[in-house]
Formats: structure tokens, sequence, C-alpha cells
């Protein structure tokens, strides 16, 4: 047998062994999968763009994909999309996740819906849908509430109306084209929930053009261009908005999860956010040490997608230098087409306790489960 064929044996052994928790995995929510779970008027429009042409995260009125490039096939041709409770969990065992935190698919753009009552009661049809649909049994499978930052009051409300739901564990945040950044005071309701109930706030990246930073990126004519750039900088400027406003200490209950973004980014941004307080603090007043040293508390960063350098303890590295063991979270992103196997981040050279931790540990204690 050959060194590689073995090393693989190995980790698959070892990928049983431990608790593999996920913290992205996207359920596939439609105009008609939704049009039941919605009040008049909208449903009516439901009903409508359900019969119109669909392409993948491309809904007219109700998944706003503004993109600038062709839509060129997939590399694989395999399935983009969760289509039922039953075909998930196969698709978990077959990967060895566990437990999973489902995020939307379409509703990635929620953020870029205008209207601001229809974006509201597509959010609460979301959350019914979500609840009614997909969490009613415990076989590992969790959810995350949609709170719309059109009216963090309502955010507020869904936040609490949900969170004692059995499987219910986190806040969901679309950042793709969110104006105002998360760090705006106007959020302070939400947060006040978040803080409130104990949910952990996701915030997950997407692709998008528009004018509002950091996604107005139509300067490029190739997606691999934008894609490269949109999901760090997004979780850059969101991190850097609620760093200057004192979130973390005007809300120290309140923990948040980047996602979608990879891991390279983190030690660079916080080592230039420490740099910038040094001389800079009489702007920040409310901070009496770095803010990495907030930021260790109450930040955590998801692996997918992760980076592959050709010496792959360069990725250890990475994750020592913002001493990551404890605030580094699995994701895989399935079903997407960028999505990562568990075995990617088997990987990683750390230690076998860090790597129980970085699978899993970390994130059954973010989402207080057991």
């Amino acid at each position: 047998m050959t060194e590689s064929f073995l090393g693989g044996v190995k980790l698959t052994l070892r990928l049983r062994e431990l608790t593999v928790v996920d913290l992205d995995v996207h359920v596939y929510e439609t105009p008609a999968a939704l049009a039941p779970h919605c009040a008049q008027p909208w449903r009516t429009s439901l009903e409508y763009f359900a019969s119109l042409p669909q392409s993948y995260l491309g809904t007219p009125g109700f998944a706003p994909y503004l993109d600038a490039w062709p839509d060129f096939p997939p590399d694989s041709p395999r399935r983009q999309t969760v289509t039922s409770p039953a075909q998930l969990r196969g698709d978990l065992d077959d990967l060895g996740i566990d437990i999973a935190v489902l995020i939307p698919d379409c509703f990635l753009l929620h953020a870029a819906i205008r209207q601001t009552d229809y974006a509201l009661e597509l959010a609460r049809a979301y959350n019914r849908w979500l609840t009614g649909e997909w969490l009613t049994e415990d076989n590992g499978v969790k959810g995350a509430v949609l709170a719309p930052h059109h009216d963090p009051l309502v955010a507020a409300e869904e936040i609490r109306a949900y969170a004692d739901h059995p499987n219910i564990a986190a806040i969901y945040l679309p950042t793709s084209c969110v104006d105002p950044l998360y760090g705006h005071r106007r959020y302070d309701p939400l947060y006040d929930a978040a803080q409130e109930t104990g949910l952990p706030v996701i915030l997950h990246s997407g692709l998008n053009v528009h004018p509002a930073f950091p996604f107005n990126l139509h300067g490029y004519e190739t997606a691999f261009a934008a894609h490269a750039l949109a999901h760090p900088f997004s979780m850059m400027a969101n991190l850097a908005s609620i760093v200057e406003t004192g979130v973390p200490v005007r809300f120290p209950g309140v923990r948040f999860v980047f996602t979608e973004a990879g891991l390279t980014w983190v030690p660079f941004f916080l080592l230039r956010l420490d740099r910038d307080y040094v001389t800079m603090r009489r702007e920040v007043p409310f901070y009496t040490d770095k803010p990495s040293v907030y930021l260790k508390q109450c930040t955590y960063f998801s692996t997918q997608p992760i980076e592959e350098p050709d010496r792959l303890g360069d990725l250890a590295t990475f994750i020592s230098l913002f001493e990551g063991e404890d605030n580094v979270v699995f994701a895989s992103d399935w079903p997407h087409w960028d999505f990562d196997h568990p075995l990617k981040a088997m990987q990683i050279p750390v230690s076998d306790e860090a790597l129980a931790k970085i699978m899993g540990g970390n994130a059954l204690r973010l989402l207080g489960l057991h």
C-alpha cells in the first residue's frame, strides 16, 4: 500500500472517532417552499416567482444575485442543493458529520432585497419553514434563525421567538450587500436579543455586486477575482465595524462566528487592528487593551474555504499566530461547489487535542451542546 493511501485510512479512522460539528451547511429555500409560510400579499408574489425560470441562487424578486459575469457551469456535475431533511441527513452521514447548523441558500442575498416590509416577511416565512419542516427531529441538524438587518427590532423579535426552540442553535446574519455594516448602533436591539438568549451570531459572506462597500466589485471582469476578495473583505469590513463601535464591550455576552472566508486573513487583520489601536486609542476609549484581547473572547472563525498551501504546516502556523486553537471551528459549506470535506480539515498538522477542538469541541462549547 502507498503511504498516501495509508495516511488517508488513518485520517478516516480518526474522523470516525471525533464528534464533527459543521457550522455551515446550506438548505435550499425556494419561493414555492416558503409561500405556504408567508403572509399575504407576499404569498401571492412568491407563488408567482415560483412559476418563473430560476437559476441557482438567482431567483428574480427573491434572491437578487446582481452578478456581472457569465453563468458558467460548475466544474463538478454534482448537485448543488439539499432539498429534504432525509437527503440532508444521508449526506451528513456520508461525510462523517454528526451535527450541522443550517444556513440559507437563496437568502445569502437577503440583505440585497430593498423593500423592507417584503424582506421582513420573507425572513419570518423562512424561520417558520425552517423550524416547521427541517428541525422537527432530534437528529443532529440545528438551525440558525434569520435576523433581518432591515429592521433590528423585528430581528430581535424573531430571535426571541425562536430562542427556546430545541433545534435553534444560532442567529444568522447575511453580509452580502449589507448596509450599514454590523457595528452600526442601529443593530443594538439585535445584539441585546443575542446576548439575552445566548445564541451565537453567524456572519456568512457571499458574492454579489452592489454599490455598498465592500461589494462594489464592478471593477473586475471575472467571478474568479471578485470571489477571491468578496468573502474575506466582507468579514474584515464587518469585524472592523463591530470593533470600532465597541460591540465586544457593550455586549460582552455576544459571540460572533465568521464563516466562508477561510483563516489566513485573521492573524493579519488582528495585527492591523492592534497596531492602529496603539496609535489611535483615543478614538476607541472604551477599550483598555488591544482589540485582539477582546476578540479572543468573543470571535470564532470557520475553516471553509480552507486554504491549501503546499506546506500544510503553514496553515497550522497561521492558526497559531492568532492563538486560534480555541477559536477555529469546522465548516464544510455543503453542498456548494467549493465545499470542503472534513478530511481536508483533518490534514491540518496540529495536535490531536487541537484537532478535536477544531472539528467539533469548540463548536459544541459555542452552541451549548453536549
